[in-house]
């Protein structure tokens, strides 16, 4: 049961659509949805009044197009200042049990080059994000996928998923990709077994070669609703209040899945 989440909304609706499909689950029956707007840093008091008048109105939208249950309850928050630092710590600040975010899809450079906010909470924040590219389909949730790979932080992935669809009629489509033809995959016999012992139905996918392009490519194949996949703790060890340019610029799974999943991607957290 989720209890609280931290919902990213910048007036496009696309996060608060994501929302939208997730709270029929029974596992957000009772969930407090908190909306946040940031407004930019302006120079003038003028500029400061009309954005603030802008973000209310956004809020008051947002707020009103929630599809919420007798149990849900909202609050909403709206600040001044770098939407980036401040996502990240009203994340800190809350501690959501996960934080639902829009994103322009851009690859890695072109996000630091524009500065883009979903790039930088993504390296920054601790908890984990489920981020709506602006180039993808909201649907509701049928068929949810998991990227397995063997590790411990894979299994927590898989434990995030199975809560969010517990009581509800999803599939869980479990892909393990590997170097090489794997016909007995005990990757996926051990998550399947789980998955049949809690009574979840579900479906396997081995697949072969290179980890991201795979996993999306099987993704447009099977057309999960949600995709679910392990990403480290990305914050700097030196420096945790700075991006690290080496890791954001690095080829990383969740980093490619990230920018190139045709659906939503929900990225779990776990500690290198």
């Amino acid at each position: 049961m989720f209890k609280n989440v931290l919902l990213g909304i910048d007036g496009s609706g696309r996060s608060r659509e994501m929302m939208n499909m997730l709270l029929p689950l029974p596992s957000f029956a009772q969930t407090k949805i908190t909306l946040l707007h940031v407004i930019p840093n302006q120079v003038t008091a003028l500029g400061v009044e009309e954005y603030r008048q802008a973000g209310e109105r956004i809020i008051a939208r947002e707020s009103e197009a929630l599809k919420l249950g007798a149990a849900n309850t909202f609050d909403t928050i709206l600040e001044e200042g770098d939407p980036k630092d401040v996502v990240c710590r009203v994340a800190e600040e809350l501690k959501p049990d996960f934080l639902v975010m829009g994103s322009r899809g851009l690859g890695r450079l072109r996000s630091i080059l524009a500065n883009s906010v979903s790039q930088y909470v993504f390296q920054l924040a601790s908890v984990p994000m489920l981020l709506v590219k602006d180039d993808v389909y909201i649907q509701t949730i049928r068929r949810v996928m998991v990227a397995l790979d063997g590790s411990a932080a894979a299994q927590s992935c898989l434990d995030f998923a199975i809560e969010l669809v517990r009581g509800a009629d999803i599939e869980v489509q479990l892909v393990h990709v590997s170097s090489k033809e794997n016909p007995e995959d005990v990757v996926l016999k051990e998550g399947a077994n789980r998955l049949q012992g809690l009574g979840i139905k579900h479906k396997v996918l081995s697949r072969q070669g290179e980890a991201g392009p795979t996993i999306c490519a099987c993704a447009s194949e099977e057309n999960p609703n949600l995709l679910f996949i392990a990403s480290p703790d990305r914050r700097p060890s030196i420096a945790r209040g700075l991006p690290d340019l080496d890791r954001l610029l690095g080829s990383s799974l969740s980093d490619y899945v990230r920018v190139h999943a045709p659906c939503p991607v929900l990225l779990t957290r776990s500690v290198e």
